[in-house]
C-alpha cells in the first residue's frame, strides 16, 4: 500500500526521489527566509540619507530647480535610485516635510519633560519652545522644516492637509505655556495671537540669520522671551 501511495504522489511512471542519486548533488534550500543583501539590510540608511540631502538641495535651491539625479550624485546614488525609496520627487518632498514635522514635534515633547523631581516654570517652558523652535530651523542639518514653510505649495492638498494636522499638534504644546504667563499676566498679547506672532518671528528668522554674522540661538531666545513676555 505504501509503494502504491508512493507511485500515486510521483506520478504514473515517475521515478521517486530514492532512484534518482542525482538529486543528491543539487545544492540545498537555505531554510526560513533568504538573507537580504546589502542594499536590503541599508535600506534605512539610504532612506534617511536621501531624505537630507534632498532637504539641504531643496532648501538651497529651492524645489522646481532640484533634480532627482542632483539629489542622487549627492547621496552618492545612482540617478535612478531615489526611486527605489520614493515613486517621484514630489513625493520625496513630501517626506521631507513630513519627517520634519516628526522630529520636531517629538523634540518638543522630549525637552518639556523635566527631571524627576523638578517641575518647569512657564517662563523656562517658553524658553524651552523656542529655544528648541530656532534650532529646529536654523540648526546645523536642520533643512526639514524650513522646507516646509516656503515649499508647501507644491504639495497636493491631501499631503497638505495632512501636514496641517501635525502643524496643529506642534503648535498645541505652546498653548497651555502661553495660557499659564497669560493668567500670571506676563504675556504682551492675548493667547492666540501670542502663538501666532511669535512663531511667525520665530520661522521668518530663516529669511535673515547667518550663523557666520548673527547672534547665537541663546542670543536669539534671549531677545525673542524679552520681546514677548513682561519683566516678573
Amino acid at each position: 500500500a505504501l509503494a502504491k501511495n508512493k507511485n500515486l504522489w510521483y506520478g504514473r511512471g515517475m521515478k521517486t526521489a530514492e532512484a534518482t542519486p542525482e538529486l543528491d548533488t543539487l545544492p540545498k534550500r537555505p531554510r526560513g527566509r533568504p538573507r537580504k543583501t546589502v542594499d536590503e539590510r541599508d535600506d534605512g540608511n539610504r532612506r534617511q540619507a536621501l531624505l537630507a540631502v534632498a532637504a539641504q538641495l531643496f532648501r538651497r535651491q529651492g524645489f522646481a530647480a532640484t533634480t532627482t539625479r542632483d539629489i542622487a550624485a549627492a547621496a552618492d546614488m545612482q540617478s535612478g535610485s531615489p526611486f527605489y525609496h520614493f515613486k517621484s520627487k514630489d513625493a520625496l518632498l513630501y517626506a521631507v516635510m513630513e519627517e520634519g514635522m516628526r522630529r520636531a514635534l517629538a523634540r518638543q515633547q522630549a525637552t518639556l519633560q523635566a527631571p524627576v523631581g523638578t517641575t518647569y516654570t512657564p517662563r523656562e517652558q517658553l524658553r524651552i519652545l523656542v529655544q528648541v523652535h530656532l534650532d529646529v530651523l536654523l540648526g546645523p542639518g536642520n533643512d526639514f522644516v524650513p522646507v516646509m514653510l516656503y515649499e508647501a505649495r507644491s504639495l497636493a492638498l491631501r499631503q497638505r492637509k495632512h501636514l496641517a494636522q501635525l502643524t496643529t499638534d506642534y503648535e498645541a504644546l505652546w498653548i497651555p505655556v502661553l495660557t499659564a504667563l497669560h493668567e500670571q499676566g506676563l504675556l504682551r498679547a492675548p493667547v492666540k495671537l501670542a502663538r501666532l506672532l511669535i512663531l511667525g518671528a520665530l520661522n521668518w528668522s530663516v529669511q535673515w540669520f547667518d550663523a557666520k554674522k548673527g547672534a547665537s540661538l541663546p542670543e536669539l531666545t534671549d531677545a525673542a522671551m524679552a520681546l514677548f513676555l513682561k519683566e516678573s
